[in-house]
């Protein structure tokens, strides 16, 4: 599982537990200006060949943990619980999304998101002062 917070302009993302030895890491730090979308998703890609794995642990259907490339890009994954998915996707990141697992994931997705809209009317406010 992994436990969101945000920090300034970052989302931070903390591996708990036994996930932070399958997963080879503990923590991810992005800046919220990078997130251009957050979802939940209920049946995530765990299956066989659904994904090269790097670094990290996979038993199909049941957990995946780490570094995989899917879908053209790297992905990072924390997942046993399917029903817990949020999926974040990210641009000018090495990852181009992460499938992780989170106590509420409809929670996370609200918190989520209220913490971008902030961002961004906090940089446009920027913006607007320096022209």
């Amino acid at each position: 599982m992994v436990e969101v917070s945000i920090e300034g302009t970052n989302a931070v993302f903390t591996v708990q537990g036994w996930d932070k030895l399958w997963a080879l890491r503990s923590r991810l730090e992005i800046p919220l200006a990078h997130i251009y979308d957050i979802h939940t998703d209920a049946s995530p890609k765990m299956g066989w060949f659904q994904g090269l794995k790097v670094l990290g642990t996979d038993f199909p259907n049941v957990f995946r943990a780490g570094t995989f490339y899917q879908d053209g890009g790297w992905v990072f994954w924390d997942v046993r619980h399917t029903d817990k998915v949020i999926v974040v996707q990210l641009h000018d990141e090495r990852f181009q999304k992460l499938v992780i697992e989170v106590a509420d994931p409809a929670a996370e997705v609200q918190r989520l998101k209220q913490a971008i809209v902030t961002e961004r009317g906090r940089n446009r406010a920027e913006f607007t002062a320096e022209v």
